[in-house]
């Protein structure tokens, strides 16, 4: 019969159902459990506190409390707790400023519990209880302050928020971790709006001074640059006619031909750049001046000099006249 196939089925099908039964009357019964991670279980007996079982994993209680643990099922309690950090966060916490002015306040907050006992029975609703101590020692920290150290000494406030909790947070079990006052903002949306102008205009007129000063520092460079500049050329412009004249005394002292021809033109070019009319005459052209003994020329004209009539009767090669 141990041979036939068919009649080990049944049996073997019994033993998968007797295993999870046997088990589910096991677990029952008190006689093993299983503590998961960050869990911790607390067994009562009679109404009194038999132990806490705390380590993760498969946990014998009949070993640790006795063979009163197998009695817990009928007169005690088995109450898993949660150890996990938790995280919170209380939103629109009014409070007023100094001036008078409402302001809404975000809390955020994480905790954990750190005994078992007393979070199960010195507090009916420890969370609850703790979330409204939050609230009413940010409400009495933040309270008739300064406006702008609401705004911007958040780190020092949140430090006084977690040391007025903590000492009732232990008391019920919890182990409060960092506390942080996250946003406080204004309720009254015109007051918001005029904040909002004031702010635009203290940014324009800040951008408005800055560029200002920018510019005053630009000219303040050109100026400098341009009186340097200025200074040079009023030194070259200086120096030019002692280094012109040097350079013509010497001229005249090698070449007095190539002074001359030099003379004309330079003459040539102060005609060109005055503009003034002049005449295109022959090569061979002679200008001829009368000359009257009582000093007027023809028509009651003031007779020519005689540094006059020489240049009147100059030839210039070129063909090119005045």
């Amino acid at each position: 019969m141990l041979n036939d196939p068919i009649a080990v089925i049944p049996a073997f099908v019994a033993g998968l159902l007797a295993i999870p039964i046997l088990l589910a009357i096991a677990r029952l019964l008190s006689l093993y459990t299983v503590v998961n991670e960050q869990e911790a279980v607390v067994y009562t007996f009679l109404g009194k506190v038999m132990g806490v079982l705390d380590d993760p994993g498969l946990k014998f209680p009949i070993l640790h409390f006795g063979p009163k643990a197998i009695l817990v099922p009928l007169m005690g309690t088995r109450q898993p707790v949660n150890m996990k950090l938790r995280q919170r966060y209380l939103r629109n916490q009014m409070v007023n400023s100094e001036e008078g002015t409402p302001m809404s306040v975000g809390v955020w907050y994480e905790t954990q519990v750190s005994d078992p006992v007393a979070y199960l029975f010195n507090n009916a609703d420890p969370e609850g209880s703790l979330e409204a101590n939050v609230a009413s020692a940010t409400i009495s920290t933040l309270s008739n302050l300064e406006m702008d150290k609401l705004l911007e000494d958040r780190h020092q406030l949140s430090r006084k928020v977690r040391a007025t909790v903590s000492p009732l947070s232990e008391k019920w079990g919890f182990r409060l971790g960092s506390v942080y006052i996250r946003k406080v903002a204004f309720t009254d949306r015109e007051m918001v709006d005029n904040i909002t102008d004031k702010v635009v205009k203290r940014l324009v007129q800040v951008t408005s001074a800055m560029k200002q000063d920018g510019e005053n520092r630009v000219g303040l460079i050109k100026s400098q640059t341009a009186y340097k500049v200025s200074e040079q050329l009023a030194q070259a412009a200086a120096t030019r006619p002692a280094v012109v004249g040097e350079t013509l005394n010497q001229i005249a002292a090698d070449d007095a031909e190539v002074l001359e021809a030099l003379m004309q033109v330079m003459e040539a070019e102060k005609l060109i750049e005055s503009g003034a009319d002049v005449d295109v005459l022959p090569p061979d052209a002679r200008v001829l001046v009368s000359l009257s003994g009582d000093g007027h020329g023809s028509g009651g004209q003031p007779a020519p000099t005689d540094a006059t009539s020489r240049l009147a009767r100059l030839r210039i090669d070129d063909g090119v006249l005045p």
